[in-house]
């Protein structure tokens, strides 16, 4: 029974209705109390009607018999209402403030029971506890960890904002590494977090730690790549194989903003990227079709093979593409 509702005529014998006319009324109700005991759904509260009558409300209403409720043959005020977060509501009441949940669903209940009691003050505080979450979640910067190719390409195919990805596999040691490398891998990924905290919002970052590269980045747009940065070169020195773990800031930095064109799905329009000279050049050219309907995805391989030749150590190093 709601705790508007007034106790109806077949259950006179074992419950009293509080009324707002006391000399009709055979009990008086709450008008001459002081203390107030109440049954929310099961869960039993003592307060005082100082407490409750403290602001306009649903509760108050109650006390002063405006409001005409069922209190049962022990003198408990009976509220058909969940029980679970009247204490806060309670303890709002007394303290004029209360600490709230950080759950989001607890906090949308809390509002829930404060809408019914009418207590504005609880209402506002919760509205504010829940912009407040909310602000924070807009500045989290949230990036997903990929782990399966087919996860990647629906992921993909899905976002509507251009996407980074970094695919970085420490792992893939199949050759020693040179003297920088393990540097200039950790210089991309503090790169890539400094871009996810830039464009946050704007463009998604993903993480690969699967893939086959040590260190690549992907860059992609309405769907498909667009460019792709690879930093990782194999060095032919004299004795063995070794892996190289170079660092493109500059180029990365330059296929980060390049994709922005692609925000809001404006890449088809006449946006103009940066060729590796720095040069302006038309989008549509850039992406000129290969037949097919299929575009060029723009390579960028940092010294893919280096050979040292025979001179003495320090001499001038060939790079051979």
């Amino acid at each position: 029974m709601s705790a508007e509702a007034s106790v109806g005529s077949n259950a006179a014998d074992t419950a009293r209705s509080v009324c707002p006319n006391t000399e009709d009324c055979p009990n008086r109700g709450l008008l001459g109390s002081k203390y107030v005991k109440l049954n929310v759904g099961g869960s039993l509260h003592y307060t005082t009607v100082q407490t409750l009558s403290k602001e306009e409300s649903l509760l108050r209403s109650i006390c002063n018999g405006e409001t005409a409720v069922t209190i049962d043959s022990e003198g408990w005020v009976v509220l058909d209402r969940c029980g679970r977060h009247f204490a806060i509501v309670l303890n709002f009441l007394r303290d004029g403030s209360v600490p709230l949940p950080d759950d989001h669903r607890e906090l949308d209940e809390i509002l829930k029971d404060a809408q019914y009691y009418q207590v504005q003050g609880l209402v506002q505080h919760c509205l504010s506890a829940m912009q407040k979450q909310k602000d924070i979640l807009e500045t989290v910067c949230r990036i997903p960890m990929i782990t399966s190719v087919k996860e990647e390409q629906k992921m993909i195919a899905t976002c509507r904002k251009p996407v980074v990805k970094l695919q970085n596999n420490r792992g893939n040691n199949k050759y020693s590494y040179t003297s920088n490398s393990d540097d200039n891998l950790l210089k991309n990924i503090e790169l890539f977090d400094k871009l996810v905290l830039r464009f946050n919002g704007r463009v998604l970052f993903v993480k690969d730690v699967l893939g086959d590269e040590i260190c690549c980045w992907s860059f992609y747009g309405e769907g498909r790549k667009i460019a792709e940065v690879c930093c990782t070169s194999i060095v032919y020195a004299t004795e063995k194989k070794q892996t190289k773990v170079e660092f493109p800031e500059a180029r990365i930095f330059e296929e980060t903003l390049n994709i922005l064109i692609y925000e809001n799905n404006r890449g088809s329009g006449g946006v103009h990227l940066l060729d590796s000279k720095g040069l302006s050049v038309g989008a549509s050219e850039e992406e000129g079709a290969t037949g097919g309907g299929d575009r060029r995805v723009r390579r960028i391989h940092v010294r893919r093979h280096i050979m040292h030749d025979e001179r003495g150590h320090g001499q001038q190093t060939v790079y051979k593409d």
